[in-house]
C-alpha cells in the first residue's frame, strides 16, 4: 500500500485550564481520544518506515498513519509524548532551532497569542494605525485598503480578517518592520515579556534529547522559521546549516526530513535542500498522501481537526 495519512499537530494542551483558552489547538482530552481512535482504526507507522519505503522499497501496511508535530512546543513533551509512549506510537517533531538556541519568541507565535487574547476587529484597527504610522517613516508599502483587498482571503480555519492580520505580520511587511509591529502589539495586548513566553512555550534541547532517546523522530523546520520560498539560495542554505548544526544530536545530516514553515516550498527550494542531504519534505497541502504518485519532497498532510473526535473530514480527502 502506498497511501498514508499524515496528521499535522501544533498546540496540544489543556485549553480550558490554560491562560490562553482561545489558542487554536487540540484539547488534551480530545487528543487522547484521537490517539485511541488511531490505535483502533489505523496502523501508526514511524518516519523511518517512510524513509525505508523510499530507500529500500519497504512495504507499508494498509491504513498507514504518521503523526507529525510542528514548532517544538513544550506541549510535545508534557502532554503529547507520554500519551504516545503509552500507545507505543512514534511522533515526528519539527522544531525551529532559534527557539531553543536563542530563547526567542517567533513572530508567528506572537501572532497566535495576540489573536487568542483580543477580538480580531480591535486588532485590525490597531494594525491599521501601526501601518499608517510606519508608512510615513522609512518604509513604503501600499495603502491599508489595497493590502486588505489583496491578502484578506479566508481559508477553512480562519476569517478573512484573521488571515489579513497573519499575512501582513508573517510575510508581507519587511522582516524588521514585522518584528517591530508584532512585538508592539504583543506587549500591548498579551502583556507578558517575550523572553518569559519563550521559556514557557518551547521545548529545550535536553527535553528533545529525552524524546529522541525514547524513540521519537526529529526533523528540520528551519532555524528562523522563514518562508523558505522567499529566500535567496545563500539565505536558505545558511538557515538550513544553522538548523542542522543546532540539532546535530537529533538529526542525521546525511539523510534528514524537512517540514517547510508555513508550507513554503518551491521547485528551487526542493533543488537546494536535496543538495544538502534532505530526503523527504512535508507540506501543508491538504490531502491523503500517495507515496507512489506524490513528490517525496511535497508529502501531503491532514490537520488534527480532520479526524475524530473533531470531525470525519479525512474521509473526504481520501484518494481511494
Amino acid at each position: 500500500m502506498n497511501k498514508i495519512y499524515i496528521v499535522m499537530y501544533h498546540y496540544v494542551r489543556n485549553l480550558k485550564g490554560s491562560r490562553y483558552p482561545e489558542i487554536k489547538g487540540l484539547d488534551y482530552a480530545l487528543f487522547k481520544k484521537q490517539i485511541q481512535f488511531f490505535s483502533e482504526n489505523f496502523h501508526v507507522i514511524t518516519m523511518e518506515d517512510v524513509i525505508h519505503y523510499y530507500t529500500e522499497g519497504y512495504p507499508l501496511p494498509p491504513n498507514a498513519l504518521l503523526l507529525t508535530f510542528d514548532d517544538g512546543y513544550i506541549d510535545n513533551y508534557t502532554y503529547v509524548w507520554p500519551v504516545l509512549l503509552e500507545y507505543k506510537m512514534q511522533g515526528s517533531f519539527f522544531v525551529p532551532a532559534k527557539t531553543f538556541c536563542e530563547n526567542c519568541l517567533l513572530d508567528v507565535n506572537k501572532i497566535h497569542f495576540i489573536l487568542a487574547s483580543t477580538p480580531i476587529e480591535e486588532l485590525c484597527r490597531e494594525l491599521y494605525e501601526q501601518l499608517d504610522y510606519y508608512r510615513s517613516k522609512e518604509w513604503d508599502y501600499p495603502s491599508n485598503e489595497e493590502l486588505f483587498h489583496k491578502y484578506a482571503i479566508a481559508n477553512r480555519f480562519d476569517t478573512k480578517e484573521t488571515i489579513f492580520f497573519k499575512r501582513i505580520l508573517q510575510a508581507v511587511l519587511p522582516e524588521e518592520l514585522r518584528g517591530i509591529i508584532s512585538s508592539s502589539i504583543f506587549k500591548k495586548y498579551v502583556g507578558i515579556s517575550e523572553e518569559v513566553m519563550a521559556q514557557e512555550l518551547y521545548m529545550n534541547y535536553d527535553q528533545m534529547k529525552v524524546i529522541k532517546r525514547q524513540g521519537g523522530f526529529f526533523g528540520i523546520h528551519g532555524y528562523n522559521h522563514y518562508w523558505m520560498n522567499r529566500l535567496e539560495k545563500n539565505e536558505l542554505l545558511t538557515d538550513i546549516d544553522l538548523a542542522l548544526d543546532s540539532m546535530s544530536e537529533l538529526v542525521d545530516r546525511k539523510q534528514w526530513v524537512i517540514n517547510y514553515p508555513y508550507g513554503s516550498y518551491s521547485e528551487k527550494v526542493i533543488e537546494w535542500i536535496q543538495g544538502k542531504g534532505c530526503l523527504l519534505g512535508l507540506s501543508t497541502d491538504v490531502k491523503v498522501a500517495d507515496l507512489e504518485r506524490d513528490n517525496q519532497f511535497v508529502l501531503l498532510r491532514l490537520d488534527t481537526n480532520d479526524f475524530p473526535p473533531k470531525s470525519e473530514n479525512f474521509k473526504s480527502y481520501d484518494i481511494g
